[in-house]
């Protein structure tokens, strides 16, 4: 996972909060690519501004160590409400940090949504 973090031009990782209160993890490219989305969104509603300030309020760069290993920022530990265990999962262009008790809780309620998740998140008809 780590290389697909780093590359030869940047070891920069970038944590940043994440939706549902778990920390996310970019690559810089990654980052960047998302921050320019961010740029298209109108200052001028009051849930934007409030988004952006606290997205780039928390967010952060980190490097990692000779052993891959990072520094995760206390303001994001404390947002991820990260008190013993955590779990880390691949979210396509990105990963996050979960406590492990809210992450397992997390697939117990929506383990009978899937299929009603997959359809609207894909738009499709999921049925047989």
């Amino acid at each position: 996972m780590r290389k697909e973090f780093v590359s030869l031009d940047s070891e920069t990782i970038y944590a940043a909060p994440g939706n549902d209160c778990c920390i996310a993890l970019y690559s810089e490219k990654t980052f960047e690519q998302y921050t320019e989305k961010l740029e298209k969104l109108s200052p001028a509603r009051l849930e934007v501004r409030n988004f952006l300030r606290t997205f780039y309020s928390q967010a952060e760069s980190v490097e990692p160590d000779k052993q891959g290993r990072i520094r995760l920022p206390e303001r994001l530990t404390r947002f991820a409400r990260l008190e013993s265990q955590v779990v880390l999962i691949g979210a396509r262009d990105h990963a996050e940090i979960w406590e492990r008790s809210r992450w397992e809780q997390l697939q117990i309620t929506h383990a009978d949504d899937f299929d009603a998740m997959a359809e609207a998140a894909m738009n499709f008809d999921a049925s047989p």
